[in-house]
């Protein structure tokens, strides 16, 4: 109605002029209702066609949207481990920190688990001490065998030594007698010896990685324990949490509840554009936008992000081949838009439906001196068009509630 308003001031009130003043017409005689069209008709085609080009340079200069929305990202609360719900620990709503537990699930079998393995490290400290009485043992052993192979070996030697001397005094029987006892003595030095290695082996080797295995179970076990208490990964909030002593979650099938990360949602606009305006869109742009959840009010914005892809046009790759005509709806150009002033969005619910208007501004390529007067002219016609949307957007934000509340039957 605004860009057929203007036009007509260009094209039928001229055309009106030339007709009453040049001509001598005058309404309700020459020019009727009956013969506007006839008397008037170069001004009305003027005006349609102008009023054509116009709404289409400024739809495509200056794009609108009603498809903006505060999109916020939601964390499911998700166990790792499967089980009963032992205590919760928040109510329907309420605030969280990074580390609060949020529920705890039964927790008798980990707690069992590491009793298990207290237990094992426990009995592998006392096995190590019983190792160091084995070594003194075999230390104690050791020495009474070489006392004994020593004592053998001198009765030996001394009997050889007196059989030099005279070969009657002592019996070869007696001799062999002795021999056989020092290999007996030797032998049991060797297995005293073998015993205090293996003692020694126990106490420093086995018996250590035993007891590193047993820690590393322990510790296995504490993991799994506090895998019982589900903690908040980020401050923020959790909402509708409907959990219940009693429950039983899955980490595959049934999360918990929801968290929302603080900040979730106030940072960024997400908007689609038509595909048509692709090349228009650009970072830096400065844009506007009025929410439902905040009537009666303008934020200023800027184009931050341009999304190089459309959603529409993505698929999988599977079993069966793609079929365009599966693709309805054309889909939109998704452009994140932050606000220029610091708290621009106070006020403003995540997740609001908003109206987003874009605006293209060719002022540095104009005072650039690099384009001609013509162009020049042309580029200052564009960037003072987004007037009309700008006052169309106003418009909007003032009819919304209205619309919302009274004609939406609200």
């Amino acid at each position: 109605m605004l860009e057929l308003l203007l036009c007509s001031m260009l094209t039928i009130f001229p055309d009106y002029l030339y007709r009453r003043y040049r001509q001598g017409k005058r309404l309700g005689r020459e020019i009727t209702l009956y013969s506007v069209w006839f008397e008037l008709r170069f001004g009305i085609i003027a005006c349609l066609m102008l009023t054509v080009a116009l709404i289409t340079m400024i739809f495509y200069y200056h794009p609108s949207t009603s498809s903006a929305t505060l999109y916020y990202r939601t964390i499911p609360i998700v166990p790792e481990t499967s089980g009963r719900v032992a205590e919760v620990h928040l109510d329907f709503t309420a605030p969280v920190k990074k580390g609060d537990v949020i529920f705890r699930l039964d927790s008798s079998k980990q707690e069992a688990s590491l009793l298990t393995a207290k237990r094992k490290i426990a009995e592998i400290d006392a096995a190590m001490l019983s190792a160091q009485a084995d070594i003194l043992k075999a230390e104690g052993q050791l020495q009474e065998a070489k006392g004994a192979l020593q004592q053998a070996t001198d009765e030996l030697d001394v009997k050889r030594e007196l059989q030099k001397r005279n070969s009657g005094i002592v019996p070869q029987r007696d001799i062999e007698k002795l021999q056989v006892a020092v290999d007996g003595r030797q032998g049991s030095l060797d297995a005293a010896t073998a015993a205090k290695q293996s003692a020694t082996t126990r106490l420093s080797a086995l018996l250590p990685a035993e007891k590193a295995s047993a820690e590393a179970a322990m510790a296995e076990a504490q993991v799994d324990l506090d895998k019982t208490y589900i903690r908040a990964g980020v401050d923020g909030r959790v909402e509708q949490f409907l959990l219940r002593p009693g429950d039983i979650v899955n980490p595959v099938m049934r999360s918990a509840g929801i968290l929302i990360p603080e900040g979730a949602g106030r940072r960024a606009l997400a908007a689609g554009f038509g595909q048509i305006e692709a090349q228009v869109l650009k970072v830096g742009m400065v844009a506007e936008a009025t929410c439902i959840s905040k009537p009666w009010t303008i934020i200023p914005m800027v184009i931050t992000s341009v999304q190089d892809y459309i959603a529409a046009g993505q698929f999988r790759g599977g079993e069966q081949l793609l079929e365009a005509q599966n693709t309805v709806r054309p889909g939109t150009v998704l452009v994140f838009m932050e606000p220029i002033y610091e708290g621009g969005l106070e006020g403003v619910t995540p997740g609001s439906s908003c109206i987003a208007n874009a605006y293209t501004s060719n002022h540095e390529r104009i005072a650039s001196g690099k384009v001609g007067a013509f162009k020049s002219f042309a580029l200052h016609v564009v960037d003072a068009t987004g007037v009309v949307h700008a006052m169309l957007l106003r418009i909007q934000a003032l009819v919304l509630p209205i619309q919302t509340l009274v004609l939406g039957g609200h």
